[in-house]
């Protein structure tokens, strides 16, 4: 620890002690394929969302990683790009991380804003144990801005107390297993925000054979996101558009830092990767911007990621913008697959051959789906094509009865 930061008595924790702006540029050349960042008086700052000094109760403390000290006094948080700058009493752009006495801390770690039961498809993964059953768990805050948000009231809500109900990271790894469900997904909201409480139930997971799931906007810094997908075993990022300008205008956030990530977890770790894209009429939706996107998915993460596009559905603070049409997912597909990409879903709608993964080798269905009710399988317990033995990308086990397309709510026991 510096001098300055044992005078002013903090404790900063980093991912790997660097400082953040030593990091390596993932990205290299493939950076040119994006346009430029707009001037900084254009781009929206999502940090004006930081909330006055006010004091943070000490039950909502729980100590958070990722922070250093400035030399103004404030301390800033290092998890994403938004850098927030904070005063004791205040909370970051995302609601919930903020400064206490003690330092950076969590508001809502062990708090929850619902437990369900779902099928894997819902995140949406349809390489990663087909047919399984997932808990899907969340908390509030989200450190973007989208307005097209589905889960508004959760994401952007400023009211921690809304967060009924509390789990340990080992009621939430016991209810699981106790449920029969493979997995445990990070979801609702963006898990970066909080990245303590994801992390520790990861452990926990893993502690008693269970597989992790974030489903992510990818919106971080290197440091943390290599401490964040080491305890992943697989990930749905939303890749949100496919330029910085549609970036900047619907998320309020930087298009490169989400590519960084892309590319950090399909070469840099163990970590089953798929891509979704809500694809908003007029928007993100263009042929250039779509073909742009998949190309660069197949070129520089290869072809067998898979990539699902996304219905959207009037929403939050967008109800005045169409939703999607089944057309323009359809087209979207086949630009996608013309851009050399193996495996390309159609979410959100009913689409029997935009949900079905057909084998790269003899182009035959092997698993059929409907709006992620599974109708036909046919690959073996190593996800090899049962005509003709291609091994299909992903993470694949012995198929026996999917869970369907319904949720359980689920109740936790906040003291195990």
């Amino acid at each position: 620890m510096s001098n300055e930061a044992a005078s002013a008595g903090l404790d900063p924790v980093r991912g790997d002690g660097s400082p953040q702006d030593q990091t390596p540029d993932a990205l290299g050349p493939v950076g040119q394929l994006t346009t430029p960042p707009l001037p900084a008086a254009s781009v929206p700052d999502v940090r004006d969302r930081i909330s006055a000094p006010a004091v943070i109760a000490r039950e909502q403390c729980h100590a958070a990683r990722h922070w250093h000290p400035l030399k103004d006094g404030r301390i800033q948080c290092d998890v994403c790009p938004h850098d927030c700058k904070l005063l004791e009493g205040q909370r970051g752009a995302c609601f919930v991380r903020g400064r206490s006495e003690r330092g950076m801390v969590l508001t809502t770690y062990g708090r929850s804003s619902g437990f369900s039961i779902h099928p894997i498809e819902r995140k949406p993964l349809n390489h990663f144990f087909p047919g399984s059953s997932v808990v899907s768990v969340g908390t509030a805050g989200c450190n973007l801005a989208c307005g097209f948000c589905e889960n508004g009231d959760i994401s952007r809500s400023r009211d921690v107390d809304r967060l009924a109900e509390e789990a340990s990271p080992l009621a939430i790894a016991r209810a699981a297993r106790a449920h029969g469900s493979k997995s445990v997904a990070f979801t609702y909201n963006d898990p970066v925000v909080f990245f303590e409480y994801a992390l520790d139930t990861a452990d926990a997971c893993h502690e008693l054979g269970l597989k992790t799931v974030a489903v992510t906007a990818g919106y971080m810094h290197a440091a943390p996101r290599w401490e964040f997908y080491a305890r992943m075993d697989a990930a749905n990022i939303d890749l949100k558009a496919f330029s910085e300008d549609a970036y900047v205008k619907l998320a309020g956030a930087h298009l490169k830092s989400v590519l960084d990530t892309l590319i950090h977890v399909r070469y840099a770790t163990d970590c089953w990767l798929e891509i979704s894209t809500l694809l908003i009429p007029g928007h993100n939706d263009s042929a250039a911007e779509v073909s742009a996107l998949a190309h660069w998915v197949a070129g520089e993460l290869g072809p067998n990621v898979p990539l699902h596009f996304n219905a959207f559905r009037p929403d939050w603070k967008m109800k005045n913008v169409p939703p999607t049409t089944p057309a323009a997912l359809g087209k979207a597909r086949r630009v996608a697959l013309d851009a050399g990409l193996n495996h390309v879903y159609t979410d959100k709608a009913h689409d029997i051959e935009g949900g079905t993964t057909f084998c790269p080798g003899c182009g035959r269905a092997t698993v059929v789906r409907d709006c992620g009710d599974i109708r036909h399988y046919e690959l073996t317990a190593q996800g090899a094509c049962a005509h003709c033995g291609m091994r299909i990308a992903g993470c694949f086990g012995e198929f026996v009865q999917p869970f369907g397309d319904r949720r359980i709510p689920l109740v936790m026991n906040a003291r195990h």
